[in-house]
């Protein structure tokens, strides 16, 4: 069996947890709340996700521990109702598109890096498209609606094993 590196994927995870964590850490600090107090104003934060960037809200989420499951809040198995419900709040918050990159690019980086943060969360097929992407995403590209189109019928082909070995987009065919 091969071995697969996913050095691509994990890079790219670590660079939105390092975005996560500076946006956390600056609304924080702009806030004046002290380090020991983060706990209370993420509660703050989920109170309207709307009010504050995804970052932000996923910072928050990162500060706080599910009561029914005990894991990162919006993080357990699906199927916890706390967590079921707190990973739907990620996506009510605001999304600011970056400088120079394509209409619709911070969309498509929050999503698929709440797939790829969470991914047991997710089936096979939901996560490929959305780890395959996320490095290219980050760099600036979005694909076309046929694109996204194309390599979800792609991947629609592979077996499970097939699609943890996929480590770029050019893999698809």
């Amino acid at each position: 069996m091969r071995r697969v590196d996913h050095s691509r994927f994990t890079a790219a995870v670590q660079q939105v947890e390092d975005s996560i964590d500076a946006a956390w850490d600056s609304f924080r600090v702009a806030s004046g709340v002290a380090p020991e107090e983060a706990r209370e104003l993420a509660e703050v934060v989920l109170q309207d996700t709307s009010e504050f960037d995804w970052r932000v809200v996923d910072g928050a989420l990162k500060q706080l521990t599910c009561p029914d499951c005990g894991a990162q809040l919006g993080a357990g198995n699906l199927g916890c109702r706390s967590c079921d419900l707190a990973n739907g709040f990620r996506f009510a918050a605001r999304e600011t598109d970056r400088p120079a990159v394509p209409p619709g690019n911070e969309h498509a980086i929050r999503v698929s890096s709440a797939v790829a943060r969470t991914r047991h969360r997710y089936t096979p097929r939901a996560r490929a498209g959305y780890e395959l992407l996320l490095p290219d995403l980050l760099a600036g590209q979005l694909p076309s609606t046929a694109q996204a189109q194309h390599a979800k019928h792609l991947i629609n082909q592979l077996t499970d094993d097939q699609l943890e070995c996929l480590l770029t987009p050019a893999d698809l065919g």
